[in-house]
C-alpha cells in the first residue's frame, strides 16, 4: 500500500506537526556527541520553510520518567538554530498553554520544537486525549521518524487519527530502501548479522533464511552458532539459551539451500579491554582461557570472497568489538569489500550505522538507516505501526 508523503499536501501557511527522532547523544556537560540524527532531519524541514509552511518539531530524547532537566531538547534547539542559521522558537512543555500559545503565533516559515515528548506518560500509552491535544497544534501530521515508527505511540500513531497525515522524506526513504531490499532484492542477496545476542534477532534470522542467498554471520552472535556445532568456543559470549534455535536455523540454511557462513578463525584474548594482548587462532577452535573479540584473517578472505558478487547487501551489527581499535579491523575489511561490490547496500542502524560512520564510509554505501529497532523490525517482515497508520490513512 502506498503511503502518503509530505510532498502530497499544500503545507503553504499551514501549521505542519512534523515527528522527527532528535534521540542524540550527549556528553555529560549536555553537549551532543553527534548530531546525525538531527542532519537526516533537514531534508523534510527545509522543504516545509520553503514552502512557507509553520513547522511544529516533535521528539522524545533517552527515558526520562516525568520532567528531568538532563533530557531537555534544549541543546537540540540550540544545535538546529546554530545548523540552519535561524532563530528556533521553542516550548517548555508539549501540548500545554506554552506550546499552544507558540503554535498559534507561529508564522509561515518559522519552526517551533516542543519539549521531550517523553516527559509526558500519557506519550508512550498512546493516550487519545494526549493524541488529540498534539493534534490540535497543526493542521498537517508528517511523521519522519523511521527510528520510533515500531512505536505506537501518540505521537508516532495516535495523533495521525486526527490530523490528515503522510511520511516526511527520511520515512519515505527509508520504507523504500528496506522494503524493497527485502522483498524484491537484486541477486545475489547478501545478508551480514553480528552483534552479541541471537534473541535479538531470532526473527530476523528466521525471515532472511526465506530469502537471502548467503547469510554471514559475525560478532558474538557467531559463538553460539559455533558451539551449536560443536565447536569449542572458549570463553567467548554465547547466547546459550539458543543453541537449539542455532541448530534448527543452520538445517533451516541447509534446507533453502542458503549459503551459511560462520567465522573459521579469531581475533582472541584473555580480557575484553584495550590493553589485553590478542592473538590469532589457527582455525575456528578457540583456547579455552581465551575470548574471541574479531573475525581473523581467514574469516575476512572467506567473508569476501561471497560479497564480492552479491547485487544487493544487507548488514545489521559489527563483526567484532569495534569500539576497541585493534578489534575492528574485520568490521572495517568487511565494510570495504562491500563497497568494493558496488551492491545496493543497506546498513541497519544502530551499533553498526556508527561503525559505519566511525570508520568514515557514511557516504561510500548506498543507505544507512536511522532505526536500529525499527530496521531489526522491517527485517523480520514485521509490520511497523506508525508506518501501516500513514497507510491506513
Amino acid at each position: 500500500m502506498k503511503t502518503k508523503t509530505i510532498e502530497d499536501f499544500n503545507v503553504k501557511d499551514k501549521r505542519v506537526l512534523v515527528r522527527v527522532d532528535f534521540n542524540v547523544p550527549q556528553d555529560d556537560n549536555g553537549n551532543i556527541t553527534d548530531d546525525n540524527r538531527i542532519m537526516e532531519a533537514l531534508p523534510t524541514i527545509k522543504y516545509l520553510i520553503s514552502k512557507d509552511a509553520k513547522v511544529i518539531l516533535c521528539s522524545h530524547l533517552g527515558r526520562p520518567i516525568g520532567f528531568d532537566k538532563k533530557f531537555s531538547l534544549l541543546p537540540v534547539q540550540k544545535r538546529l538554530s546554530q545548523i540552519l542559521k535561524t532563530d528556533i522558537a521553542f516550548a517548555d512543555d508539549v501540548a500545554g498553554p506554552d506550546s499552544v500559545q507558540k503554535a498559534n503565533e507561529l508564522k509561515s516559515g518559522e519552526i517551533l520544537l516542543l519539549e521531550n515528548l517523553r516527559f509526558m506518560h500519557e506519550e508512550e500509552e498512546n493516550n487519545t486525549e494526549f493524541s488529540k491535544k498534539l493534534a490540535s497544534l497543526a493542521d498537517i501530521y508528517i511523521n519522519d521518524a523511521f527510528g520510533s515508527a515500531h512505536r505506537k505511540h501518540s505521537s508516532t500513531y495516535g495523533v495521525a487519527e486526527f490530523l490528515p497525515s503522510g511520511a516526511g522524506f527520511l520515512m519515505a526513504k527509508e520504507i523504500e530502501m528496506l522494503s524493497t531490499a527485502i522483498t524484491n532484492p537484486k541477486r545475489p542477496f547478501i545478508a551480514i548479522l553480528g552483534g552479541a545476542k541471537v534473541s535479538e534477532k531470532i526473527g530476523v534470522i528466521k525471515n532472511l533464511l526465506e530469502n537471502v542467498n548467503t547469510l554471514i554471520i559475525g560478532g558474538a552472535m557467531a559463538y553460539t552458532f559455533l558451539k551449536a556445532q560443536g565447536v569449542n568456543v572458549g570463553n567467548s559470549l554465547v547466547d546459550d539459551n539458543n543453541i537449539k534455535f542455532a541448530i534448527s536455523m543452520i538445517a533451516k540454511a541447509q534446507e533453502n539451500n542458503v549459503n551459511l557462513l560462520l567465522p573459521i578463525d579469531h581475533i582472541v584474548a584473555k580480557e575484553l579491554n584495550k590493553d589485553s594482548k590478542s592473538i590469532v587462532t589457527i582455525g575456528a577452535e578457540i583456547p579455552q582461557n581465551l575470548m574471541g573479540m574479531d573475525i581473523g584473517p581467514k574469516t575476512v578472505k572467506l567473508y569476501k570472497q561471497a560479497i564480492k558478487n552479491g547485487k544487493t547487501i544487507i548488514w545489521n551489527g559489527p563483526l567484532g568489538v569495534f569500539e576497541i581499535k585493534q578489534y575492528c579491523e574485520g568490521t572495517k575489511a568487511i565494510l570495504k569489500a562491500v563497497v568494493a561490490s558496488g551492491a545496493n547496500s543497506i546498513i541497519g542502524g544502530g551499533d553498526t550505522a556508527s561503525a559505519v560512520i566511525n570508520l568514515g564510509y557514511k557516504n561510500k554505501v548506498t543507505h544507512i538507516s536511522t532505526g536500529g529497532g525499527a530496521s531489526l523490525k522491517l527485517l523480520e517482515g514485521a509490520r511497523l505501526p506508525g508506518i501501516e497508520k500513514l497507510q491506513n490513512k
